[in-house]
């Protein structure tokens, strides 16, 4: 099988209707799809529901001495709290997802990088959700004022906290941590070896 065989495409099949289920100031939003197959064009319809979201980035940042910033979070969807990453969503109209990394590294962690990749794009959820998450890779950190960035409600409680990559790949291979974002960017920057699993020598 080729490489133009074995990838995405894109596609889209007739929209009969659409109703908004749920819509205000909010970064989400949910509305119903009627829709049919482009190959069946007086048969059946069926309805779809799509969560409009904006995107987000994960940002797995790396210091010189090969720990990773996570933060302990509540979410309260999931009735716990979990080891992440620095993450934030594609809320601002025109902002590339870079430079929404480089914001949310800042106020999350109050960190700046010098060296940026991008690891991967992928659809956690693309059955019901629009959400798109960029992942990149963050190294040459350096500690910066956050500005007049003020933490709110979860993010007040978050707990900052360096972890050595080994340490988090073994959590990750364990099933210890479950955050989806986290698992991917850990393992993407593992199968690039863009992170070492070794320990360093003492």
């Amino acid at each position: 099988m080729s490489h133009e065989q074995l990838a995405d495409q894109e596609e889209l099949w007739p929209v009969e209707s659409s109703t908004d289920l749920y819509r205000d100031d909010w970064v989400v939003a949910l509305r119903q799809d009627t829709i049919r197959r482009p190959d069946d064009a007086a048969g059946e319809t069926f309805r779809r529901t799509v969560l409009e979201h904006p995107g987000a980035v994960v940002v797995l940042a790396i210091d010189d001495q090969n720990q990773v910033l996570c933060l302990r979070q509540y979410r309260h969807v999931a009735r716990r709290r979990f080891v992440e990453l620095p993450a934030g969503l594609l809320d601002e109209p025109g902002e590339a997802p870079e430079q929404v990394a480089k914001r949310e590294l800042l106020e999350e962690a109050g960190l700046e990088a010098g060296h940026w990749l991008h690891l991967t794009t992928t659809y956690p959820s693309p059955g019901i959700s629009t959400e798109i998450q960029h992942y990149y890779l963050a190294r040459g950190l350096r500690h910066v004022d956050r500005g007049d960035f003020v933490p709110q409600h979860e993010e007040a409680d978050m707990e900052a906290l360096w972890v050595p990559f080994p340490d988090l790949l073994e959590a990750v291979e364990e099933g210890r941590v479950a955050d989806g974002p986290l698992v991917i960017a850990v393992l993407m920057a593992h199968a690039r070896g863009k992170a070492t699993p070794r320990r360093p020598e003492r």
